[in-house]
């Protein structure tokens, strides 16, 4: 079933905007997010074809099936748990049997984890940013030829250096594996005999050639396989991240100088604050009044050590609102089973 299909189905139960939009956050460049609630035909439903969840490729939009949403909200999920409170402004569309679900059924201490865990996880990613940003990889992509190393007499030298001090032709290269040296080949060199060099072209391993027996090795050649692994899943991760990245938000922590993802740390910031008033008020506040601190975190106002020394201050808060506040551990799952059931059949029925 794709988006399309899925609006035209009348299968929607609930629909909002989401995101900085919801929570007040957000600015001029600003995306909008939706999320929204399903129930598959029942038909479907007791197949074989279960969808749990349809996006879009940006994830941008995003509606979840009952029985996921259901499941997610049982966990106390922060990003579903916020949609049993969203700013009436940001509701598109509500069936009035979205409203049996309750959030008092599922709020719960579980939230001093999910919450704190998940923005905790925000702070990482704002950094990860920074190794982003400071350690470019080259577009050009690095060859086996790159990572292979050569020892002739006392000494060891990269094979690139070993070719071009002694003036070598690549396609004269010939390998053999040594017996019991893992990564290790013998080395020959004769241009008249149509050796395979030491790796084809995009090839991501060495190749060997058939070596008469009269030839004797010139070196012994070592191939760093985990330097060449490790290089090509760094190469693959920044070119991805390099096609995917917002490049306004990209330019925005570039021109702010604090090695950071400012973005990221809001959130950070935002999903602690939440935590904390859940545990203390039992309220879920998706509308921000800390907008202003927020926004003063995403415009980088403060260092990132600073920031973290804060986070940690409310991290430790927690335990304490959490082991006296007044709400339920963990939602009932009997009870939870038995509203999705309900729901799911009222809705078939009507």
């Amino acid at each position: 079933m794709t988006l399309e299909e899925l609006k035209k189905s009348g299968a929607i139960i609930f629909e909002s905007i989401s995101g900085s939009k919801a929570y007040g956050l957000d600015t001029a460049t600003s995306d909008t997010d939706i999320k929204g609630v399903f129930i598959l035909p029942k038909e479907q439903f007791y197949s074989l074809n279960y969808i749990g969840q349809i996006n879009n490729d940006t994830n941008d939009v995003a509606y979840y099936e009952l029985n996921k949403f259901i499941e997610l909200l049982s966990k106390n999920n922060p990003n579903i748990m916020e949609l049993l409170n969203v700013p009436k402004e940001c509701v598109l569309y509500k069936h009035p049997i979205f409203d049996t679900i309750k959030k008092d059924d599922f709020l719960s201490k579980l939230c001093k984890n999910t919450f704190a865990n998940y923005a905790f996880t925000q702070i990482k990613k704002a950094r990860g940013l920074n190794k982003k940003i400071v350690n470019p990889v080259e577009k050009e992509r690095k060859s086996v030829e790159d990572f292979c190393y050569v020892r002739q007499e006392n000494q060891s030298m990269l094979f690139k250096s070993f070719v071009e001090k002694n003036n070598f032709n690549l396609k004269g290269f010939g390998l053999v594996k040594l017996a019991h040296m893992k990564d290790c080949y013998n080395l020959f060199y004769n241009e008249d005999l149509n050796y395979n060099g030491i790796a084809r072209k995009n090839a991501n391993d060495v190749c060997l050639s058939s070596i008469p027996k009269p030839e004797q090795p010139i070196a012994v050649l070592y191939f760093n396989v985990d330097g060449y692994s490790t290089y090509c899943k760094k190469y693959k991760e920044y070119w991805d991240w390099v096609e995917k990245r917002n490049e306004e938000r990209y330019k925005n922590n570039i021109s702010h100088s604090k090695n950071y993802d400012a973005k990221n740390m809001m959130h950070t910031f935002r999903l602690l604050h939440m935590a904390k008033e859940i545990g203390l008020d039992g309220e879920i506040n998706v509308r921000r009044n800390d907008r202003d601190l927020l926004l003063a975190i995403k415009n980088a106002d403060f260092d990132y050590d600073e920031l973290v020394h804060k986070a940690e201050k409310i991290k430790g808060e927690l335990d304490e609102i959490y082991k006296n506040s007044n709400l339920i551990e963990r939602p009932n799952m009997r009870l939870v089973n038995q509203l999705a059931y309900n729901i799911r059949e009222k809705f078939y029925n009507l």
